[in-house]
């Protein structure tokens, strides 16, 4: 009888109404998506770093940088980083199509995008022949590939991703998320991008100048 009538004391149980809340939203401080993309850049730009800082110490214990080896060809490293850098432009374009759930500018985007990926991932096999050392060779030459080969790893990551939205958004189910996939993909191709710009100075330039 006491717990009936204590039960009847309480105050009624108030339920607020989120249906109105949208179940899409971009950019930093609202998407749970934006605050892990965010979290993978500061990781693996933590990674990047410390593997730069192997290579800068790897150049303190020799005489010879780089050691009994003919430095990097410019050639593929260089058309690569000059098609990356302009990939930023519809890379940008396919955000902001993400951004505003334009249909039609997201596959269009998304393919170019798609189709860049393949070129520098395709340029990419020839940039490793043009280290012009084999990861067994020396420390230098182990650093310099293990370097060049994580951003590999990256660059099909990131493509990989592209083209997986890329189909979704032909096939379907056209969905709000999806286009808040796009938006987040083409900001992680940015970090792709803006971290290729010191590894290529580094490797390409770095014993030319050191």
């Amino acid at each position: 009888m006491s717990a009936s009538i204590a039960n009847s004391q309480q105050p009624p149980r108030r339920e607020i109404d989120v249906s109105a809340l949208p179940k899409t939203v971009f950019g930093s401080g609202q998407s749970i998506l934006w605050w892990g993309t965010m979290g993978m850049v500061v990781i693996e730009g933590t990674f990047f770093a410390l593997l730069l800082a192997s290579y800068f110490y790897l150049r303190t214990r020799v005489t010879d940088w780089p050691p009994a080896q003919t430095v990097p060809s410019l050639n593929f490293g260089t058309i690569n980083i000059a098609i990356a850098v302009l990939s930023l432009i519809p890379n940008y374009l396919a955000k902001k199509a993400g951004s505003s759930f334009n249909l039609a500018g997201c596959r269009l985007w998304l393919t170019i995008m798609s189709l860049i990926s393949i070129v520098c991932l395709f340029l990419r096999w020839f940039e490793f022949s043009s280290l012009n050392c084999m990861w067994y060779d020396n420390a230098y030459a182990s650093v310099t590939w293990t370097i060049l080969g994580m951003h590999t790893v990256h660059l099909i990551t990131d493509g990989f991703d592209t083209w997986i939205l890329n189909i979704m958004m032909f096939t379907g189910p056209i969905q709000g998320k999806r286009f808040m996939d796009v938006s987040e993909n083409a900001l992680y191709w940015n970090f792709v991008v803006l971290a290729w710009i010191p590894i290529y100075l580094v490797l390409y330039w770095a014993p030319r100048w050191l």
